[in-house]
Formats: structure tokens, C-alpha cells, sequence
């Protein structure tokens, strides 16, 4: 188990915030799941998939005198924080950066922080112990410091803190019931995450018509009109009418049952989930913006 890839335990979607006194509730970071494993003097960094990560994250060996036990196997979430929020594009810079010399840059551009929810293996393993056994021991080895800390969660007040998360701009919850076991590669309805719905303003790039979806897309500092995903609901038969008429002298190429045009028209929308590719996932139209600048769609991140 020590020094091998482990797949982690997933969480399953809820619907909304509850309160629940058999439940445990903690922030929604926003950034990368990373495994750390230690013996002794030996720290390794492990991605969801099973990819060693140790080389990109040079600050980890300072998180060995913060882990108390000669061994342990922590579940963390890797995040880099700005104003004291995590910025997701942030840390997708530390994992995707490979030269030595970027990554020493790094460190103090984009310093990272891994913040620990889970303990697998210390003395022993501890998947079949319930979670807030789990957690005491986790408490028990487990010093702060700016490179490593346990993350906060709460009793029974799922409501509070997700109205507390969003205040501050964070993704949302994580509902974890108290006598959980940790089950590697699982989805389990033990764990639930609670987002909340964000909106954003897109550029529309192409559509498609059966079913009728626009394709949406956005401006990253590197790439210019990045397809992100698609909306179909919430769009009237009106929209579409409008859409169409002023989509027609736009049009590029076909491909498949996608119509591209010219990035002219922008509309806003909301959506819940983004892959780590920024893929829009559980979208709605909300409406054109006939007046907004398709530049101006940017992702702010």
C-alpha cells in the first residue's frame, strides 16, 4: 500500500445543503486530489491517477517535520491560494510545469499547500475505521503549517457552512457521514458534495440543432475561444428564433452536426460543475448579451 498508486475514494453529487447531526461538513476546495505517502525522511506525491507528482512540488520535504508519525498515507486536496481562496488555474500551473528551473520559480510564485481530510495508513491500515476515528488520528499527527494542514469541517451544519463557502467563493460543501469507511476508487452516497450555481458570461462559437445546444466557449490568457462546453436548457423556442436569425450571415464551417460561426454573439449562463480541462458541466441559458464584446468573456479563475 505504501509507495504504490491508490486510487481515492469519490464523492457523489447532492442536491442541496442540509443539516444533519450523523454528518460531518467541510469546505470544497478547488484543486488537485493528491495522496501523500511517508517513511522516515521519504515523502511521495501521488495524483488521483496514480502519477507521481513528488518531482513539481520541491515545498513537500518541508511537510515531513509536520507529519508526526513515521508513516503515514494522507488524502489531501493540492491548492494554491490568492486572498486566502483556492485558485484552481493556479495549481494546474504547478502540475503542468516540468522544468526545474519553472517549478523553484514556483515554489514562491505559486506556493502550494495541500490540505489533508484523510487518513489511510499510520501504524496500520485504517480504511475499515469509521471516519471520525479516522479524523481524531489525523488530528493526532498532523500539524498546520503553510504547507500542510488538516482541513476544518464541521458537525451537523451543512447549511452554515455552505452559506459561509459561498460568501467566500468557494466551491462549496463536502457532506461525509461520521461512521463512513474508506472505500479506494469507490463513489459512494456516504460522501456528498454541494455545489452552488455560478454564472458566467460565454462567447458562442457554433450550435447544433437536434437537440438545439449552443456550443459556448471563453478567452484563457494562452488560448482565445476555447469551446468549454454546451447549454441546452433553458433555451425558448423565441431564443432560438433570435439565435438563428443572427447567426446566419456568421457562419463558418460544419462539422458533423456542429454549425461553427464567427464568435459575435455572447449570452450568459449558469452552470454547477467544470472539469479540470474547464469544461462547463450542468449548464442553463440565462440570456443574450447583444451589447457585450466576445473578448470580454474571460475566464476569471
Amino acid at each position: 500500500m505504501l509507495f504504490s498508486a491508490i486510487k481515492p475514494m469519490n464523492v457523489s453529487v447532492g442536491k442541496e445543503p442540509f443539516d444533519d447531526d450523523q454528518f460531518i461538513f467541510e469546505p470544497k476546495w478547488d484543486g488537485f486530489r493528491i495522496l501523500l505517502h511517508k517513511q522516515g525522511s521519504r515523502i511521495e506525491a501521488y495524483s488521483r491517477s496514480g502519477r507521481a507528482v513528488t518531482s513539481k512540488f520541491p515545498e513537500l520535504q518541508d511537510a515531513l517535520t509536520a507529519i508526526k508519525a513515521h508513516t503515514a498515507i494522507l488524502d489531501c486536496e493540492g491548492i494554491v491560494l490568492r486572498g486566502g481562496r483556492p485558485v484552481f488555474d493556479d495549481f494546474s500551473y504547478r502540475d503542468r510545469i516540468s522544468q526545474s528551473g519553472k517549478i523553484s520559480s514556483a515554489v514562491h510564485t505559486h506556493p502550494a499547500t495541500f490540505v489533508v481530510f484523510d487518513l489511510l495508513y499510520s501504524v496500520r491500515e485504517h480504511l475499515k475505521d469509521p471516519l471520525m476515528e479516522r479524523k481524531q488520528r489525523l488530528i493526532d499527527i498532523v500539524d498546520s503549517t503553510p504547507v500542510l494542514m488538516p482541513t476544518m469541517f464541521v458537525e451537523g451544519q451543512g447549511k452554515a457552512l455552505f452559506e459561509l463557502m459561498k460568501e467566500r467563493n468557494m466551491e462549496g460543501i463536502v457532506a461525509k457521514r461520521k461512521r463512513s469507511i474508506y472505500v479506494p476508487g469507490a463513489r459512494s452516497e456516504e460522501w456528498l458534495k454541494v455545489k452552488y450555481v455560478k454564472s458566467i458570461d460565454v462567447e458562442i462559437l457554433g450550435y447544433r440543432m437536434d437537440p438545439f445546444e449552443l456550443v459556448i466557449g471563453l478567452n484563457f490568457r494562452t488560448v482565445k475561444h476555447k469551446p468549454v462546453g454546451v447549454v441546452e436548457a433553458g433555451i425558448t423556442p423565441s431564443d432560438k428564433e433570435l439565435f438563428l436569425t443572427l447567426a446566419a450571415p456568421l457562419c463558418t464551417v460544419k462539422e458533423g452536426n456542429t454549425q461553427w460561426i464567427e464568435p459575435r454573439i455572447c449570452c450568459r449562463i449558469d452552470y454547477l460543475d467544470r472539469s479540470d480541462m474547464h469544461q462547463l458541466g450542468t449548464t442553463k441559458f440565462r440570456g443574450f448579451l447583444l451589447d457585450k464584446r466576445p473578448e470580454d468573456c474571460v475566464w476569471v479563475g
